[in-house]
């Protein structure tokens, strides 16, 4: 298996490309979309939402707050999410900025 090398791109590169690479699974999209519904934290009923095992739910929770996409926070026994604004606004502004390129180059390509 090969390195990764991300310490050849810059800091904005590697932080988009975590978060995409969170986003890159179904399951994931679920819970983003779980919690801009439901429009408040959300403590233990994820897993009621979704046809996937506690465990699994567990993991892709994990890797969402790893990426900064969710915030969670410890009330007793159980953790409480929601979505953290920061991703989002990060991401909108990587997609502006795509966008914007894209509608001001005169290419015919394809």
């Amino acid at each position: 298996m090969g390195l990764t090398k991300t310490e050849f791109f810059t800091e904005s590169q590697n932080k988009t490309a975590m978060l995409l690479k969170a986003l890159g699974h179904p399951a994931r999209v679920a819970i983003v979309e779980h919690l801009l519904k439901v429009k408040t934290c959300v403590c233990g009923d994820i897993v009621n939402e979704l046809p996937l095992a506690q465990p699994t739910v567990s993991q892709h929770l994990k890797e969402l707050k790893i990426a900064g996409i969710i915030k969670g926070s410890v009330e007793g026994t159980s953790v409480c999410y929601c979505l953290d604004e920061k991703a989002f606004e990060s991401l909108s502004a990587y997609f502006t900025n795509v966008l914007t390129d894209l509608q001001n180059q005169n290419s015919t390509c394809c």
